[in-house]
């Protein structure tokens, strides 16, 4: 009684998997300066509005 639609061997699912870490590291030289000058506004918009 071979199941045809068995889960299929670990060694391959593990070599199709993508790791988190992995797909976000591409992005990292772009989104940081992004996020680094949106914070630099916003800290000094609000060292602006306490002043």
């Amino acid at each position: 009684m071979s199941d045809s639609h068995a889960s299929p061997n670990p060694h391959e699912v593990a070599a199709h998997e993508v790791d988190p870490v992995e797909a976000v590291l591409p992005m990292i030289p772009i989104v940081l300066p992004i996020v680094g000058g949106v914070m630099m506004f916003l800290l000094a918009f609000i060292a602006v509005s306490m002043a």
